[in-house]
């Protein structure tokens, strides 16, 4: 697998630590070795600059010190030090619970007083004897323990939550398919081991997500969710400094289910073709999905395996007006595809002759301003979430569907209503009205 995804990436964030390494690499991936490899001291996280390609390795997370917003550097953070929770009998287990089941607060791994350790980190340096967090370094059965600040006890075991706890039921509901945009099960803790906020409340982070926003999302209790189209559900979280993260649902064994008929035929919006046409309107062959020449994307199909991004076929993915596809030309992103409709009566709603060939737009560039993106994108730059445009919370404001109604204000998708410079969206931060959103300009060969 990909080596950063044992991080958890925050985007926009530095965290002020004492003990770091300073390295020149060209990449995120690059950083994530020089971590691993770090000897100096316990790699626990880096920071990564894209404009000066500057790597720090760093023994802190941002659950140990202070973080500030900077808007050029990403935060990576190694997942298993952000674990809450332990998985087993917890050998793995790197959190930051310092204190017995009893309450008795540990002591220190290197010290000697009030007991005399047999585990010390010289003698066990791969086993975490960090601070005085709970660890098991001899594969204890009973789980996580520490030696005790207690003369009158030795040591004692750890009130260390199970990761697997939070998949109390084992019903048809406890596995995803797709990307668990259909998921509708009862995990709520996060793949850290952090409890999921109520959708139904503001605290501690205020948000858009609100049910009569969302009424076909199921947003219940705070069970994790997927309303906005990312990789996977996710949830807010009930710790002040994560905003939201990722849950850890398995992915079901079974085949998803089949909506209808895979149809050879343009029905809609073509959402469900999977025929095998591969050549846009204007006659350009298409790019094959799992690759990046001469068009680079994020529609990876091993991420998203109910589209059926298959071979180089035309294919909607993103609720656009019909089937697409990345042509092979360098200086066309993308066309839209001629599919034969299902019903021959549908063939002016189709719009086959007259929808004209526009400027390219995908999930992840766009043309001049903007102002004719429609891709399914709904972060900012610095990483929040986009506010529903129907939404008045938490934030009101007059840019709303029935008041531009050729701006395509779908759901909480990044568009620019208004002629500003670039796509952008308002967010569900109470603190933050608006921003631009992460998305790059099209290299534009086309328009002069």
């Amino acid at each position: 697998g990909d080596i950063l995804d044992d991080y958890s990436k925050t985007d926009g964030v530095w965290i002020l630590t004492r003990n770091k390494q300073l390295y020149k690499t060209n990449n995120e991936r690059e950083c994530a070795d020089k971590c691993e490899a770090e000897r100096n001291f316990t790699c626990r996280a880096f920071l990564f600059t894209r404009k000066i390609l500057q790597c720090l390795t760093l023994a802190e997370n941002a659950k140990m010190t202070v973080t500030f917003t900077s808007t050029d550097t990403d935060l990576y953070e190694k997942r298993i030090y952000l674990m809450q929770c332990k998985r087993g009998i917890g050998t793995d287990y790197r959190g930051t619970e310092a204190k017995t089941q009893r309450g008795i607060p540990c002591q220190k791994w290197a010290e000697k007083i009030p007991h005399k350790p047999n585990y010390t980190p010289e003698k066990h340096p791969n086993a975490g004897l960090e601070e005085n967090y709970c660890r098991n370094p001899d594969a204890d059965e009973s789980g996580p323990w520490c030696y005790t600040t207690d003369p009158a006890t030795r040591f004692d075991y750890c009130a260390i939550p199970e990761c697997e706890d939070q998949v109390t039921h084992t019903g048809e509901g406890e596995c995803m398919q797709c990307n668990g945009e259909d998921y509708r099960g009862e995990v709520s803790r996060t793949e850290s081991g952090l409890e999921c906020q109520r959708w139904d409340v503001q605290e501690p982070h205020m948000h858009g997500f609100i049910l009569k926003h969302y009424p076909e999302k199921d947003l219940k209790m705070n069970y994790c969710r997927n309303p906005d189209g990312e990789l996977r559900p996710w949830c807010f979280t009930t710790n002040p400094n994560k905003r939201w993260e990722y849950c850890n649902i398995p992915r079901c064994t079974t085949p998803p289910p089949v909506s209808g008929l895979d149809s050879q035929c343009l029905s809609g919006r073509g959402e469900d073709y999977r025929g095998r046409i591969a050549v846009t309107e204007s006659g350009n062959a298409c790019q094959h999905w799992n690759t990046q020449f001469p068009h680079k994307h994020g529609w990876i199909p091993d991420r998203y395996p109910c589209k059926g991004l298959e071979e180089n076929y035309c294919r909607n993915p993103d609720g656009e007006k019909k089937p697409w596809c990345y042509t092979t030309n360098s200086s066309i992103r993308w066309e839209y595809c001629t599919i034969p409709p299902c019903d021959r009566t549908e063939q002016g709603i189709a719009g086959m002759n007259d929808v004209p060939v526009q400027a390219p737009l995908t999930e992840e560039c766009y043309q001049g301003k903007g102002q004719s993106y429609r891709g399914t994108t709904s972060v900012t730059v610095s990483g929040k979430k986009c506010q529903a445009w129907s939404s008045m919370f938490p934030h009101r404001h007059i840019k709303t569907p029935d008041r531009f109604p050729d701006a395509d204000l779908r759901d909480n998708y990044c568009r620019n209503p208004d002629g500003d410079s670039s796509p952008w969206c308002f967010t569900t931060d109470p603190n933050t009205i608006w921003e631009y959103c992460n998305l790059k300009r099209c290299d534009d060969h086309t328009q002069q």
